[in-house]
C-alpha cells in the first residue's frame, strides 16, 4: 500500500520523504499505522510526543538513502479513545517490542527521538541483546522539572485549547532552539503537532514527568549514541551526562545551535551522526 492520501494531500510537501509504503500492524491493544522507506539494513525510528512519524519526514528523507527506515504511530496518535484504557511507558514499550516482532526483525538499529528516545532506552534495558545499535536524541535520564516543562504540562493537561493556539505555538517555537519565523518549516511543525490530540499530548507529558531511568541504565549493553542539542530547553546537560555515564561505553555528542527539534531543523547533522555510528 502506498503512503496515505491524507499525507500526500497535506501541505509541507518539501519536508516529506519520497515514496514510502504504509500499512497497519494489528497489535494487542491497538492497530498501529506504519510506513517504510528505502532499502538496506533495517532501522526503527520511534517518533516523539507529538506529530507522529510524519513530523520526522526530513530525517527519514536522508536516512532512507542508506537504510530501510520503518516508523509507526504510537498508541493514541490516530485514536485518542485509546486513552480510555490506562497505560504507561511500560505498555508503550510492549507495543514497540510487539511491532518489532510483527516486522520480523532481528537486532535492528533503533533511533528514538524525544519521547520516542525514552521508549527506545526502556526497550534496550529490557532486551539488551536484541538491538544492533541504539541512538537517542532529545532525552536525558529523567526530566528536570523546570519552568518551561511545568508550564507546558499544566497548559496541555488543564486547559482546552483551540487548534493552532498562538500560546502553545510559541512554546513549539522555543523547541526550535532559535528565533523561528512563521515560515514553511514552522507551519509544518505546528500543523503536525496539532494533529496529535491535546489529551494524548498531556498524557504523554505526564508520563515524561514521572519517568526515571537511573536504576535501569546499567542493563543497556547495546552500543549507544546520545545526541544532545545545546539549545534544547527540555533536556538539561546534567541529565544528559547522567544518561551517558549510566550506559557502559555510550558516546555523547553535543550539537551546537540545535534545539529539541533537531531531527526536523538539522536532519542532515542528525543523519550524519546516525550513519557514522551505525556503520562504525
Amino acid at each position: 500500500m502506498q503512503a496515505t492520501s491524507r499525507w500526500l494531500s497535506s501541505s509541507g510537501a518539501a519536508f516529506r520523504p519520497e515514496g514510502g509504503a504504509s500499512g497497519y500492524a494489528q497489535l494487542t491493544h491497538y492497530t498501529a499505522e506504519y510506513c517504510e522507506w528505502g532499502e538496506g539494513p533495517p532501522l526503527i525510528l520511534v517518533p516523539g510526543l507529538a506529530g507522529g512519524y510524519r513530523l520526522l519526514g526530513p530525517l527519514v528523507s536522508i536516512l532512507s538513502q542508506h537504510y530501510r527506515v520503518i516508523s509507526y504511530q504510537l498508541r493514541g496518535e490516530d485514536n485518542c479513545f485509546a486513552m480510555r484504557r490506562p497505560f504507561g511507558i511500560a505498555d508503550l514499550v510492549d507495543d514497540l517490542e510487539e511491532f518489532i516482532d510483527f516486522s520480523c526483525l532481528e537486532r535492528p538499529a533503533i533511533v528514538g527521538v524525544s519521547f520516542g528516545g525514552i521508549l527506545a532506552l526502556e526497550y534496550a534495558a529490557r532486551r539488551p541483546h536484541q538491538l544492533h545499535r541504539l541512538v537517542v536524541q532529545g532525552v536525558g535520564s529523567r526530566l528536570d522539572a523546570g519552568l518551561i516543562q511545568k508550564v507546558a504540562g499544566t497548559v496541555l493537561s488543564r486547559f482546552p485549547l483551540p487548534t493552532d493556539n498562538p500560546f502553545v505555538n510559541q512554546f513549539f517555537n522555543l523547541l526550535f532552539g532559535r528565533p523561528q519565523e512563521r515560515d514553511a518549516l514552522f507551519d509544518f511543525v505546528t500543523r503536525l503537532c496539532w494533529q496529535t490530540d491535546q489529551s494524548v499530548m498531556a498524557h504523554r507529558f505526564q508520563l515524561v514527568e514521572t519517568f526515571n531511568l537511573d536504576d535501569k541504565l546499567h542493563r543497556i549493553r547495546v552500543p549507544t549514541l546520545i545526541l544532545n542539542g545545546q539549545r534544547d530547553v527540555l533536556v538539561s546537560q546534567r541529565t544528559t551526562r547522567s544518561l551517558c555515564d549510566g550506559i557502559a561505553g555510550a558516546e555523547l555528542v553535543r550539537l551546537p545551535r540545535v534545539g529539541h527539534l533537531g531531527a526536523v531543523t538539522h536532519p542532515e547533522t542528525i543523519a550524519d551522526h546516525v550513519h557514522r555510528f551505525i556503520e562504525a
